[in-house]
């Protein structure tokens, strides 16, 4: 079961979520500038980069947004897989300096690096992503019963606009047509009333804002495991009862409000946060995990620490590698760490041993919203696998460069 802790403190608003009393995520929003994934903005060509086959796009933010060939056109997909439309274009060849742009940020701005932005605008719902500009019809690959599958994807073709394009979202699955059919019709809605707004948006300038933290939990986070809500104000209590009565979610009558106490501390989230912005993470069976992040990819070391097991050591190992494997999942979710991953698990001689390991490691990471793939063993025996980077990393919205040591260390 799931459970969803909100705290508000003044103009901060704090989720966090729970699985079977595991901390899996955490985030925040202060004021209206803290999430910016999904606005969509006027912008205009600052430069363009033959060398880089990418443009610097100003879109009325502190730093320039950065924006690739491969998202300066316009996506088109066959049989659900999406083709690279910019393979033999040149980002020269169709932007300029000083062009006029619609764009969407498709990732936070990280550090020194602005925002990266697409043309391809998106527009999500709880069950459907509208995609205005592209005629197209996708289904989760998380929905794998091909009978569901296909009954989605007439339910779209019939409600979609010509000219348009949706992709059925994992939690679609099992939903009555008309559920669907109505969240096509508001972001078609959401689209048109956006056309006439365009031209009269300052240049540079924000034309649609994504939805507030609340909105976005049920519109992303609530599937049927949510058995709980947890909140510290009655006002933030009637909009969560309101927004899930409205889709029918029995959690509406599952709502706590507890006043007068910070729910992070009450439930441990802080403690959690602080122990995971440090290397070392500890396994129950006193096996540990080091985790250090670079800006190329993250590096993941696996050891037995205090467990000594029991009958042999490739048992011990086993049992150690199998408990990591699992916190690893958790880690990436909790750290939201995204690009390459390298784990180095404990030595396995074993090849079924090592299968073990990379199907719960597998398992444990189908249970994550973000997409991610498990590549497999290197010929050195390390664990190879992706994560996608959305948003920003815990460390970087808790912490910052130590002055000292010139950014070694964070404070």
């Amino acid at each position: 079961m799931k459970e969803i802790v909100l705290q508000s403190q003044a103009k901060r608003l704090r989720a966090a979520v729970f699985e079977q009393g595991n901390l899996m995520d955490v985030f925040e929003e202060e004021g209206d500038s803290t999430h910016l994934v999904g606005n969509i903005y006027r912008g205009r060509v600052e430069n363009v980069l033959p060398g880089m086959q990418a443009a610097f796009v100003d879109i009325g933010l502190d730093k320039n947004a950065f924006l690739y060939v491969s998202d300066a056109v316009l996506s088109r997909f066959e049989e659900d897989e999406k083709v690279d439309p910019a393979a033999h274009v040149r980002i020269e060849h169709i932007l300029k300096p000083r062009q006029e742009l619609l764009v969407q940020i498709i990732k936070e701005p990280v550090g020194s690096k602005g925002a990266r932005i697409s043309v391809n605008l998106t527009l999500p719902g709880r069950y459907v992503v509208l995609l205005p500009q592209v005629s197209y019809i996708g289904v989760s690959r998380k929905i794998q019963d091909n009978d569901e599958r296909a009954r989605l994807r007439d339910l779209a073709d019939n409600a979609k606009p010509e000219g348009m394009g949706v992709i059925i979202r994992t939690l679609a699955e099992g939903i009555a047509g008309e559920e669907i059919a109505e969240d096509i019709a508001q972001l078609v809605e959401i689209w048109r009333a956006l056309q006439p707004r365009i031209p009269h948006v300052s240049m540079p300038g924000l034309v649609h804002k994504d939805v507030d933290l609340i909105s976005r939990l049920v519109r992303d986070w609530m599937d049927q495991d949510v058995g709980r809500i947890i909140v510290d104000q009655d006002e933030v209590a009637q909009t969560l009862r309101k927004a899930l009565r409205e889709i029918e979610h029995p959690a509406a009558k599952h709502i706590l409000v507890v006043t007068g106490e910070d729910l992070f501390a009450k439930y441990g989230v802080d403690d959690e946060i602080r122990k995971t912005l440090r290397p070392k993470v500890w396994l129950k069976s006193g096996g540990y995990l080091i985790i250090q992040q670079t800006e190329a990819l993250s590096v993941i070391d696996v050891n037995t620490g205090k467990y000594v097991g029991q009958r042999s050591l490739e048992e011990t190992v086993l049992h150690t590698n199998l408990e990591a494997a699992s916190e690893i999942a958790r880690q990436l979710r909790l750290r939201n760490l995204g690009g390459i991953i390298i784990i180095d698990f404990i030595d396995m001689a074993a090849r079924e041993d090592q299968q073990k390991v990379i199907e719960v490691l597998e398992k444990s990471c189908a249970r994550d919203k973000t997409k991610s793939q498990v590549l497999g063993l290197t010929q050195l025996g390390l664990v190879e696998m992706t994560r996608k980077k959305v948003g920003q990393t815990l460390a970087v919205r808790y912490t910052l460069p130590c002055p000292t040591c010139d950014g070694s260390g964070r404070v």
